[in-house]
């Protein structure tokens, strides 16, 4: 699980962007597993779109869908035009829509409108919807910007299991050091669009920190901080996600 971190305008969305071709690179490649994805063209690049899924920080829901179909709506890839215009899905299809939103405590949620949710269910229910993809690998583009720190923990607590569980490799843009430290393996550091650090969480020093963010010597850890790794927002946390997890709709039904 890799954190992106640094100011904003530092180039942490453009860089997702460009990784998932949603944004055209104006030089230079990108690798994976030897493959210059912005090579890619025609069939190659769905099937690279589709691969690397993609989680928003508002969420990109169709408000006046259900949860349900909104899920649904991340197997569009691999249907054919007919099908994908008409939103013709399988059975199967169905079962695992709801297991996805099972898995992330939301199942009750599957009949409601999009729009119903709060801002934490929504962005479970996006996940859910890249999990249908069937993706080798989740980006999130500040992914808890828009969240309260309980909800927030809710959400990267779903990101951090579903990379340790799936072995997904998970990328995901962030402002704050201390979600960086608290979930990611390895953290880049971005700003004006170069890489000014690259490696394991415990080496983020106030320095190195002061160099990402551009601040000078009254710079503090705290001025980034979401309190996510509180007690306080933890059992709340916990709470949230106990509530959410008693599902009215199953998988079976």
């Amino acid at each position: 699980m890799i954190g992106i971190i640094g100011r904003s305008g530092a180039g942490k969305s453009t860089l997702l962007r460009m990784i998932n071709r949603l944004t055209p690179a104006t030089d230079g490649r990108v690798l994976v597993d030897g493959v210059d994805v912005l090579a890619l063209q025609g069939a190659y690049k769905r099937r690279w779109q589709r691969d690397c899924a993609m989680i928003f920080q508002q969420f990109n829901l169709v408000p006046r869908l259900d949860v349900l179909t909104n899920v649904m709506l991340g197997r569009l890839n691999a249907h054919g035009t007919v099908s994908s215009m008409l939103k013709l899905f399988t059975r199967e299809e169905r079962v695992q829509a709801l297991l996805k939103l099972e898995r992330l405590g939301i199942a009750e949620t599957a009949l409601k409108r999009a729009e119903n949710l709060s801002g934490g269910q929504q962005q479970r229910v996006a996940i859910a919807r890249a999990l249908m993809q069937e993706p080798k690998m989740l980006l999130a583009d500040e992914p808890i910007a828009s969240l309260d720190p309980m909800n927030a923990q809710v959400v990267m607590d779903a990101l951090k299991a579903i990379n340790a569980e799936d072995g997904l490799t998970v990328i995901c843009n962030l402002h704050t050091l201390d979600t960086a430290r608290n979930y990611c393996d390895r953290v880049i550091g971005m700003r004006d669009g170069e890489i000014v650090f690259d490696g394991k969480p415990d080496e983020l020093s106030t320095a190195v920190a002061r160099e990402i963010y551009g601040a000078d010597d009254s710079f503090e850890e705290g001025m980034t901080s979401t309190s996510l790794g509180s007690e306080g927002a933890k059992i709340a946390a916990l709470e949230l996600a106990k509530g959410d997890a008693s599902p009215v709709v199953s998988a079976a039904e």
